[in-house]
């Protein structure tokens, strides 16, 4: 077999991720505030990108925008001086150069022009004097003042706002006061920073001791007198110990209720016989008691410097329509207006002479061209999207939860003719805000679950919302466990096994039929106790 050289053309398909390309598949995963952050990222970067909002105001018809005022060199001083006298314009003061310039002669012409030594006239320094005068001198504008607001570009309002205190700056405050030692103090600063946000440390301070070099009895030494700071309970490394310094702090920390401190496993099960029985008291204490567990905070460093909520903000919104459908639309204060500068570009191409120079801005031409178009479909892609699923879910807009069907991304991908993959990028990190309030897009694709009867399947979201709706509506003396809500749910045509009905309980953050039957009658007999205490107030106070 001979070994020849020859030239073939084949002709064959290929997906190349380009760069473009990746940076609009990215695009389509970030949320409205990591968009927001990597649009300004290109502004900066790329000089031919602006936004659209962000052109300079042109002058009026007949206008001609205002020059830049020069100011003349020190030699120029007189002439410019002279022309700005004769403009005459408002807000100028007269020319003093005049009496300036004027030559008031030898020291003796002045002694006797003032009939006394120009000591004795000028006995300040001049430094001195021009101090005094500028701090004797009175406000001349109103912004000098301190009041109302300033035309200032840099005048920033947030500069006046106090800093908002935290935790660890409110307990090293008091750490600074309390204690004087620096050793200790160096202790306390160290624990200080293991407190975490709800005001607890770490269950074990022996790896502290040891990093800090000194004894666990040093440590705990310092420890006591942090647990002795406002807010009360602070510094605890157990809920027990938390709720334990708070009571001392209101001198209520007896043998009972130091008891029910630790046994709150107990509390938690409502298991009041048992715990009757670990306090030694009747039902009247312990109700009493438990009354005064539930006023302490349980987490007192959230007091202080707690995180704030951010507001989500929606990047769809659903309307009903007039004709009884419903009117899909983008929110815009989501969407960056980027244009790109074509003029700037024109302008620069005429006297850019450097190939790097123009490679370089070619480049920048076609990144901000591209930047456009992948901003553009991803607000068409999104939109299309969200229209699908509003389409999709028509019941659950109409009814409720009830009525939302199963769905998953290849029923909407194939109906918008897009992949999965696309779909499942676009519903990340999106929110929809509709009559029922604001849903993450994924929010609405659950899986299906059969019906007993054959029929439509039923969506797992809508079967979470008909067993909370069983277990909301049940008795206090029926409570329904898993196995009867089973059995309901296949009254209703769900076919669903009883550890789903588990699962989804759990998830919801739904006790067990054991726990709510404890948590129904502790409810209940507090109830009785209060209507019977308040019974007998009410015959005491009437008159014999």
């Amino acid at each position: 077999m001979a070994l020849t050289q020859r030239l073939e053309f084949r002709q064959s398909q290929s997906l190349v991720m380009t760069p473009q390309l990746m940076q609009a598949i990215k695009l389509l995963q970030l949320s409205n505030l990591d968009l927001s952050t990597f649009v300004e990222e290109e502004l900066e970067r790329n000089p031919l990108l602006e936004r659209a909002n962000d052109g300079p105001e042109a002058p009026g018809v007949g206008e001609t925008a205002p020059e830049p005022a020069e100011f003349p060199d020190s030699d120029d001083a007189e002439g410019a001086g002279a022309e700005i006298s004769a403009s005459g314009g408002d807000g100028f003061e007269p020319v003093q150069e005049d009496w300036l310039n004027r030559d008031l002669g030898s020291r003796a012409e002045i002694e006797q022009t003032f009939d006394a030594p120009l000591d004795n006239v000028f006995s300040e320094e001049p430094a001195e004097a021009a101090a005094r005068n500028a701090q004797d001198a009175a406000p001349t504008a109103y912004t000098e003042w301190g009041g109302g607001a300033s035309h200032d570009e840099d005048y920033n309002l947030e500069a006046f706002v106090a800093a908002e205190v935290t935790l660890p700056s409110h307990l090293a405050e008091q750490l600074a006061v309390a204690v004087t030692a620096p050793a200790q103090r160096m202790i306390g600063q160290y624990l200080i920073d293991l407190v975490d946000e709800a005001g607890y440390l770490p269950g074990d301070l022996g790896q502290a001791a040891e990093r800090l070099g000194a004894s666990e009895g040093d440590v705990e030494a310092v420890l006591s007198v942090l647990q002795k700071f406002d807010p009360p309970g602070v510094c605890a490394r157990s809920l027990s110990e938390c709720l334990a310094i708070q009571l001392r702090e209101l001198n209520r920390y007896d043998p009972a209720m130091q008891a029910l401190v630790e046994h709150l496993d107990l509390l938690a099960k409502r298991d009041i016989a048992a715990l009757r029985k670990c306090c030694g008291v009747d039902d009247e204490d312990i109700t009493e008691m438990i009354g005064e567990i539930r006023r302490l905070d349980p987490k007192p460093g959230l007091r202080f410097g707690s995180a704030r909520m951010q507001t989500v903000v929606p990047d769809v919104y659903v309307r009903p329509g007039n004709d009884g459908g419903w009117h899909v639309e983008l929110n815009s204060d989501t969407l960056p207006r980027v244009l790109v500068n074509q003029t700037y570009y024109t302008e620069l191409s005429k006297t850019i002479r450097k190939d790097g120079d123009k490679s370089y801005f070619s480049d920048c031409l076609q990144n901000a061209t591209w930047l456009v178009r992948a901003l553009d479909q991803r607000a068409r892609t999104i939109l299309k999207v969200a229209t699908e699923i509003v389409c999709q879910q028509d019941g659950f807009f109409t009814h409720g939860v009830a009525h939302l069907r199963p769905l998953n991304l290849k029923a909407v991908a194939e109906a918008i003719q897009m992949h999965e993959s696309t779909v499942s990028r676009v519903t990340a990190n999106k929110y929809m805000a509709t009559n029922r309030g604001i849903f993450e897009l994924k929010y609405f694709f659950t899986a299906s679950i059969a019906s007993a009867d054959g029929g439509e399947a039923h969506s797992a979201e809508a079967v979470r919302h008909h067993i909370k709706q069983l277990i909301d509506a049940e008795d206090s003396a029926l409570i329904l466990s898993d196995d009867t809500i089973v059995e309901r749910l296949r009254e209703s045509g769900i076919d669903i096994a009883r550890r789903t009905v588990a699962k989804y309980r759990e998830a919801m953050r739904i006790p067990s039929s054991v726990q709510r039957r404890r948590d129904k009658q502790s409810a209940l007999g507090s109830a009785l106790s209060t209507a019977a205490a308040a019974s007998d107030r009410s015959r005491d106070t009437q008159p014999a």
